[in-house]
Formats: C-alpha cells, structure tokens, sequence
C-alpha cells in the first residue's frame, strides 16, 4: 500500500486495515497477515513502556521503533506517530520532527487536533509529507478531557468535529482517524470526505479501522476500552507457558536429553 491507495481504496469503497506494531518481531506477523498499513503509535508509552498515558513518549523513542518497524516491513504502509510536543509549539519544529519521522522510513506522520494544527498540515503537504489527522478523542490531550471520555455527544462539539474534519482535508490530510466518538457522527464525517476516515471506538461505516496490536492480541489487559474486540488471549496462553516451564525447570524435567547435547 502506499499513500495515494487510501484514496482509492475511499473511491472503490475498500476498507483500509491498520494496526500498531512496535518492533521488527510484530512488523513482520502483521504483514505476513494481510495487513496494509501499520501505525507505530504512540500507545508504545503505555503498551511498551508500562506509564500511564502517552503524554512522556518523547521523539527518541518513535524514532527508534520507526526504525524498527520500517526496517522489517516490506509492503505495508508504515504511519510514524508525532508525539506530545513534536508539533505543538510551532510550525518549524513541526516540519523538522516530521521530516525526521520520514527519514527514519515512515511514509506518513499522523497528528492529533483539528483548526489549530492545520498551518502544520499545509506545511507539511507543500514540502511532501503525507499527514494523518487525529479527531475525537486524542490522547495527547487527556488532562484537557479529564480522562479518557467519548467526544462528540453534544450538537455544538459534533459540528466542531465536522468542521475539523473538512478543514484538515483542505489542509491536504491524506486521511483521518476518528477515535471514540458516536458512531452516527462518524459517518456523517465519512460520508462529507474525500479522504478515508479510519476509525478506533468509531462505530462500523468509517473506511476503515484501526487497533493496538497489544489489545487485539489480548495481550495487554490494565485497560480494555468498550471498542476493543480481543481477537486472542496471549497473555494468558503466556502465562501458561512460563509456568509450566518454571514447573518443569524445579522437577527437573527440562532440559531433558532431547534438549541436550551429546
């Protein structure tokens, strides 16, 4: 997949399919799945890196798992995560963080917000770097919501979100994601675009969807948001496999003469 498919993919009426991935490891399972477009998110700060929220995710850290990832996937369409603060205080730095995303390999940058960070977004797309807006409920801006709540309940913010969205695809956003909003909003942003709408806690007629590889896995478990759908339970078959092999280790079963050498 590469940048222009998403709006073809809008036109044919195909969804588009994204998952995060943080490593090479799971760069490569997701591919090898079908999977065309990976996000490498900044939900690594809470998936990876154990804090709380992604708020101290710094521009080191999605660098180095960019890297990673891009250098691992082959065809997918790698999206690299601006996080807090990469962009925010102004158009310069903004351009100078993306522009470092692209050269660790991403093919795209994504952003969280809608009237305020359009100057960014035409910056961005004059110089050749594909963005991904972020509406709805945008992590990196949590203490503003008071917690992680759906967006978008009230008629005046549903405009605003509407509004957003028409502004960032003027701006040239190549697509947007939508995350934890009514459903119903969702599509009346979907159906005003050009640009695909992918959607996370967005109910089902976006273009396409995106999940947290961790969540999807059933991997990680401190928070489950109503929109996950866990299509496994690694943690779970994990926690069998390090106990049986703590077991076999303390009856001396393991190693045995199979896993020997002779």
């Amino acid at each position: 997949m590469t940048v222009p498919d998403l709006e073809r993919y809008k036109r044919e009426k195909k969804k588009v399919i994204v998952v995060t991935a943080y490593d090479a490891l799971f760069a490569r399972i997701v591919e090898q799945a079908g999977i065309e477009a990976i996000l490498v998110g900044d939900s690594l700060g809470v998936v990876v890196q154990g804090k709380q929220n992604t708020l101290t995710v710094t521009m080191e850290d999605m660098l180095y798992h960019t890297k990673l990832v891009t250098g691992a996937a082959q065809k997918s369409l790698v999206i690299g995560d601006m996080p807090f603060m990469s962009y925010q205080a102004g158009t310069e730095e903004a351009l100078r963080n993306a522009g470092r995303l692209l050269q660790a390999g991403a093919h795209a940058v994504k952003l969280e917000g809608g009237g305020a960070m359009l100057d960014r977004v035409e910056a961005m797309t004059r110089v050749g770097i594909p963005v991904v807006g972020h509406l709805g409920m945008t992590p990196q801006s949590i203490n503003q919501y008071g917690g992680y709540k759906v967006q978008g309940k009230g008629k005046n913010q549903a405009k605003a979100l509407v509004a957003d969205a028409k502004a960032l695809q003027e701006a040239g956003a190549v697509a947007i994601v939508l995350e934890a909003m009514p459903a119903k909003l969702a599509c009346t942003i979907t159906e005003q675009l050009t640009i695909p709408t992918i959607g996370i806690g967005a109910g089902p007629h976006c273009d396409g969807q995106v999940l947290v590889l961790y969540d999807l896995l059933g991997l990680f478990d401190d928070f489950v948001p109503k929109f996950v759908k866990p299509y496994a339970h690694l943690k779970a078959d994990a926690l069998q496999a390090l106990r049986r092999y703590k077991e076999e280790v303390e009856q001396g079963k393991f190693p045995s003469d199979s896993e020997s050498y002779h």
